[in-house]
């Protein structure tokens, strides 16, 4: 009998605990959609946190530092998804902190995370072509975004027809920040050709979301390697090889620096050896 009591006492512990942590979430979403955070990044860091709580199984206000450093110590995760995760403890629990959830930040002393620099991914011509030929009219228009203009998933299924004028494609990226992308010839025609509203409608209303339109790039590219974020590293390293200048190509993949824009350009061969010939 005693067992038994113990038995339930623990599930009513457990219920509890689920309960606080769904009550956190909410509040620290509600904290994220009133800063502006992209719907991306909410859901990102949502799935990490849930992650964290149904691991850690205690009141998420009751955590410490240690516990999130075990936390993180016992899974096995690439530097960029590592440093992501950690990000996201970071956040919600200095969110916590300053709203007095919490009289002291556990997260703030989380070892930092080395990311060494990815290199440039560009997605190959002959995996292009053999993308296009292959794709319907819709799946074809949004590699030719990428690919023509270096816009995101997230910028390519939020894309209306209202948002090509003159010949330039008004785009809103990540955070709101808008910018101005000239509008290839093929990806002017397409567009123009369209009757107005979303260029990629969903199916109730509104429009496709971001991963619905990752993932039909993805199963359209030849391989496990190439994506819709690898065919923006391909536009960046072309506009790139066309006029050797950073803060042009910085400008139009829509970047907050350079250092950022140099990850997604390769250097082009000839380049290379040109710089060699100089040299000698």
């Amino acid at each position: 009998m005693g067992m038994r009591r113990r038995g339930m006492r623990n599930v009513r512990i457990l219920r509890h605990n689920r309960s606080m942590w769904y009550q956190a979430l909410d509040g620290y979403v509600e904290h994220m959609r009133a800063a502006g955070r992209a719907v991306t990044t909410i859901r990102l860091r949502s799935q990490h946190l849930a992650r964290a709580f149904a691991w850690l199984g205690c009141d998420p206000y009751t955590v410490t530092a240690e516990q999130l450093t075990g936390y993180m110590a016992a899974h096995e995760w690439a530097p960029e998804s590592r440093r992501s995760v950690r990000a996201s403890l970071q956040g919600f629990y200095r969110w916590a902190w300053e709203s007095g959830h919490v009289v002291d930040n556990p997260a703030k002393r989380l070892p930092t995370v080395p990311v060494p620099p990815p290199e440039p991914h560009p997605t190959p011509d002959a995996v292009f072509s053999e993308a296009k030929s292959c794709a319907d009219e819709r799946t074809l228009l949004m590699l030719n975004l990428a690919a023509l203009a270096g816009l995101r998933r997230a910028e390519i299924a939020g894309l209306h027809t209202d948002d090509l004028s003159g010949g330039t494609l008004h785009v809103t990226g990540k955070g709101g920040k808008e910018r101005r992308v000239p509008a290839h010839p093929i990806l002017e025609e397409a567009l123009a050709a369209l009757p107005r509203g979303y260029v990629f409608p969903g199916r109730d209303s509104g429009h496709l979301s971001p991963d619905r339109v990752g993932r039909i790039m993805a199963d359209a590219l030849p391989g496990d390697d190439w994506t819709a974020h690898s065919l923006r590293h391909r536009f960046a390293t072309r506009a790139y090889a066309g006029q050797r200048d950073l803060l042009t190509v910085q400008q139009l993949l829509g970047h907050a620096s350079v250092a950022t824009t140099q990850r997604y350009t390769q250097v082009p061969d000839d380049a290379l050896r040109r710089a060699v010939i100089d040299a000698a």
